[in-house]
This record gives structure tokens, sequence and C-alpha cells, in this order.
């Protein structure tokens, strides 16, 4: 190898560079934890409740990394490396719980390490309303529960959840979710006669299970990772789940991505107790009700065509006080402090429409 001079430049001499730089990064790094905890003093003396994690701020920070990376590393690799320098800088101001889907090894448990980092301690529950009411009684600072994938549709529970409580929507992630079929250390594979998995997987696999293997039988658990945790002591079946489960139960992975659907994603939500402030690239969730009348669908969305708001998303819900009464959920562009959105809220208050604000946060960045 050469340089600009035409000079050789030994292996050595490169490994020597490498080690000069990782002193470098190993400094610069410890002195931005060292911020971290004056930022933490800073907030403690300002106030007896402090935030010390900030959606909307992390959201500009990994948007500028990823903005000014010029390679050769990937930007969504060098943001994720800047993910878990911040996890492990805000866990030095304050280590927050956060409860999840689980059990362990799900894809919800993913989603919390993309995006909280390795910093936080992570929470395993067995139902998403239990997710809701460990924040809300203040036992975790955050919460993480799916609410919709790109091939099967909303999860009517996290819906539902948001009925009854006070939590706010105060980020989101987006995670491609591929399925494998695996094996347990006693599983014989000639011999498989079921396979288990969570009820959205198995319609997620749908096709595939069809061609090859028609004749298994298909058994709905609470989770892919609870499939998985199955196997232990099975001989003739096998479990559909993700690589974080086939790594944290020692299966063996006998066919990757399964998945009907070479993009199937799943997004899931943050849910908090605090309002985030904008971003710069945001959106809104909100819930609408109102008395059952002729156009009453028009009623809730003419506001956003006629302000230029755009919808993300809707879905309608049974309302729980009374019957063949819906809430409409939605999810649109923009924040609430945004002067368009301000307006599409008060023409639907105006429009004597029930409105409950759910959130505004970050879009998804990594």
């Amino acid at each position: 190898m050469t340089d600009g001079k035409n000079e050789t430049i030994t292996l050595e001499q490169l490994r020597d560079q490498i080690d000069a730089l990782d002193a470098q990064l190993q400094l610069m790094l410890n002195q931005r934890a060292a911020l971290a905890q004056q930022v933490a003093h800073v907030k403690k003396a300002d106030g007896d409740s402090p935030v010390f994690y900030r959606p909307e701020r992390e959201a500009q920070v990994l948007r500028k990394v990823k903005e000014r990376n010029q390679g050769p590393l990937d930007a969504e690799v060098v943001a994720r490396l800047f993910r878990e320098v911040m996890s492990a800088c805000l866990a030095l101001e304050q280590k927050m719980r956060v409860a999840f889907l689980g059990p362990e090894g799900t894809f919800t448990h993913q989603a919390v390490l993309k995006h909280f980092g390795h910093g936080v301690d992570a929470s395993p529950l067995n139902a998403i309303d239990e997710v809701f009411r460990e924040v809300e009684a203040g036992a975790a600072d955050y919460g993480i529960v799916p609410v919709e994938n790109s091939t099967e549709g909303v999860v009517n529970h996290t819906l539902d959840s948001f009925m009854g409580s006070t939590l706010k929507v105060c980020g989101e992630v987006e995670l491609r979710i591929h399925h494998h079929l695996m094996s347990g250390p006693n599983t014989r594979k000639e011999k498989i006669t079921r396979v288990y998995s969570h009820q959205q997987t198995l319609a997620q696999c749908r096709k595939w299970l069809d061609a090859n293997m028609p004749g298994v039988e298909r058994v709905a658990v609470n989770s892919n990772a609870a499939a998985a945790k199955r196997l232990e002591g099975e001989w003739n079946a096998a479990a559909i789940a993700g690589e974080m489960s086939a790594e944290l139960y020692g299966l063996e992975i006998i066919q990757r991505n399964i998945e009907d659907l070479p993009d199937n994603t799943t997004r899931f939500i943050i849910i908090g107790r605090q309002d985030t402030p904008a971003s710069g690239y945001d959106k809104t969730s909100i819930s609408v009700s109102g008395k059952n009348r002729p156009g009453l669908l028009y009623h809730v969305l003419e506001p956003f065509q006629s302000r230029g708001v755009n919808l993300t998303r809707l879905e309608s819900r049974p309302s729980r006080t009374e019957k063949w009464n819906y809430v409409f959920f939605i999810d649109f562009e923009g924040h609430r402090d945004d002067v368009e959105v301000k307006r599409v809220l008060d023409d639907l208050k105006a429009d004597d429409l029930d409105i409950r604000f759910l959130g505004s946060y970050p879009k998804a960045v990594l």
C-alpha cells in the first residue's frame, strides 16, 4: 500500500495509526461521558423532578450523525454506534427502567435495544396492559409495545389500552422482522409434528408453512420467545422466532427468513408520562370520537385535507362507553405546536368531536 507520496506504508505502521486513533476515541468518549455527568448535576440543581431522557434531543443528534457521515461506514451503522454511546452516557446521568412486552428475546425486546441502547434496565412483562400499568405507576420510566405490522395490521390490545390511560406516546421504532424456523437440542428434525409461534408470526409465514410444512400442526403461543423456550423439553417440535431468541435459548436455525413478505416491518411505540417537545421531524397521535351521525368519518377527516396535514394511519376501535360507537385512532405528520396541526385540532373540537391527545414525538430515526 502507498500514500500520496508513493511511500510504502507497512502493516505495522497502519496498526500504529489505528492504535493512536483508538486512544483518541477513548479519550473523547470519556470526555463526553464527563459532560453528561455535568448535565445531570445541572438538571438536578434546576428542579426536583429533572427529565434526563429527551427523545427530541436524541433524535436531533442521531439525524445530524447520519447527515454528516461521509463513509466508508454506512450512516445507519454510525448512528447505531452513537446510539450506544448516548445510552452509556445517559446511564451515568440516570439509568432508566424500560418495560416491554416479554419474555426476553422477543422482537419488542429488540426494539428496546434499538431505540434505547444497552444502557437501560429492560424489564419483560407478560401483557401489553401490564406495560401500561407499570409506566403509569412509575415503576418503569418508559414502556415499549407493538402497535402495527406491515403485513398483519394493527395490534388492537395496544390501541385499547390507550382508552383508559393517561400515558403519552413519546417515540416510535420501526423494526424489520425476519422469522426463522429453529429446532431445539433434542429436536428430531425428521419427526417434527408441530411448530410453535405467536399467532401473528404464523400468519406472516403462512405461505411458507403451507408449501414446506403442510401437515405440521401450528400452535399459537403468547410470544415467539415463549415458542423458542418451549423447545427445550420437546423432541418433535420446532419454533418460529427471531435470531435473538435462537441465541438466548441455544437453538439451531433450520431455515432463515421464512416470512412471506421480505419487507415485513413492525412499528413499536414508546410510552411515557411526559409530553415531548418538537424535534423538527415529528408525528402526532390522537383519538377522536363523537355521536353516531351521517358523515361522521368525513367530519373527522375533512380538517386534515383542508389544512394539508398528511395522515399516516387511521384505525377504528369499538367505544367502551356506548354500543355501536367507535373511536378513531389517527397518526399524522407534524407536532402539536405546529400552526396547521393546531388548526386541525381546533377544527375537530369546533365540530363537536371529542379529541384525546396521545402524544407528539420524533419520527423513527433508526
